[in-house]
């Protein structure tokens, strides 16, 4: 939203002026003579008072007309995870069958109070809840490799198999010794704002900027689907799924290798298949696209599959626009929509 109230705009331009670190994330200014938008510790030159308009959120920014500033990055380092947050990360996965305590925190001059908020802010949950969720994936994974239940509990920290049965069960749905399936969600930050990846031990099942849409609904949908419970936690798709989006956006990668997961009816899958179809640089139209599937003319059923796709970029419905060449919805929103179209159009110039 763009914000009018000029006296906290003077407070801001002010923060913007001393590069004030605390108001990272908290507004963006964008700048009238330039074109972009930047955040309060941007280095580039400072632009005149009267230069400026302020926003709440980068979306507003975007949908204004204004592109990311190269030197600061808004868009990516705004949600990023800060030093003292990335720090209790590596402390988790150097040994994460172990309880981080606050009193460890602390004694590595790290403030628990403030990472918990940072945690409920950006996670929705506490670090703690973060860490059980780790431990509870590493049981998963030694438990699939046929540990028995009694170690695998002793050994992530539990006093009792009774209190790791009871917090395996609140996070999976299913009992130790029972078959568990877990889908496993990360959080990463990317050019266009920060992304979710989720994946199961087969691929990635969803992947969306953390701002979409009813996100929630597409979550609570995904785990009836596949009968599963979400989880904080990392594999290997994951983390493929996070550097090759990465290359992406730095214009290295035209096309993606991921193995997916992703439930759907069998038309679905036929749309899907057909949007990845769709050239990078290139657009289509819902036509077209249901042509493509060998059903002409259900282009509404099309659309519906369309709109049902969760995996962002990858399987790219942002290459759909109107027959007419207008921009149609999307999830992401529609500056990032056509943020997208024109990246591609840029880098596949280029080649």
């Amino acid at each position: 939203m763009k914000v009018l109230d000029n006296h906290q705009c003077d407070r801001w331009y002010q923060a913007l002026v001393e590069r004030d670190a605390e108001y990272t994330g908290v507004f963006f200014v964008g700048v009238k003579t330039t074109g972009v938008f930047c955040l309060s510790v941007c280095r580039a030159r400072k632009p005149k008072r009267e230069n400026v308009e302020f926003y709440s959120d980068f979306k507003s920014a975007l949908d204004a007309g204004f592109r990311p500033c190269k030197v600061c990055r808004p868009t990516e380092n705004a949600h990023s995870a800060p030093e003292w947050v990335q720090q209790a990360l590596e402390l988790v996965r150097i040994d994460p069958k172990t309880r981080l305590s606050d009193a460890a925190l602390r004694a590595h001059n790290l403030s628990p109070e403030r990472i918990r908020r940072w945690f409920v802010q950006n996670h929705g949950m506490t670090f703690q809840a973060f860490q059980r969720m780790q431990r509870v994936n590493v049981a998963v994974q030694e438990l699939k490799g046929g540990r028995k239940a009694t170690d695998v509990a002793f050994d992530t920290g539990y006093e009792s198999l009774s209190g790791f049965g009871y917090t395996f069960r609140q996070l999976t749905g299913a009992s130790p010794t029972g078959q568990t399936e877990v889908i496993l969600i990360h959080r990463f930050t990317t050019t266009l704002g920060p992304m979710f990846v989720c994946a199961t031990e087969r691929g990635v099942c969803l992947l969306e900027f953390t701002d979409r849409r009813m996100l929630e609904t597409e979550f609570r949908d995904l785990q009836r689907l596949m009968n599963a419970r979400i989880i904080a936690g990392e594999n290997s798709h994951t983390r493929q799924a996070e550097k090759q989006i990465n290359e992406y956006f730095c214009g290295t990668r035209l096309d993606f290798d991921l193995p997916l997961d992703a439930p759907g009816t069998e038309f679905q899958r036929t749309v899907w298949q057909a949007l990845r179809a769709v050239p990078y640089g290139q657009t289509s139209h819902y036509q077209a696209l249901s042509a493509e599937t060998g059903k002409p003319g259900a282009a509404r059923a099309v659309a519906a599959a369309n709109g049902a796709n969760r995996i962002a970029i990858v399987i790219p419905c942002h290459r759909i626009i109107g027959k007419d060449g207008t921009m149609t919805g999307y999830g992401g929103g529609i500056a990032r929509k056509a943020w997208l179209i024109e990246h591609e159009r840029t880098y596949s110039q280029k080649r």
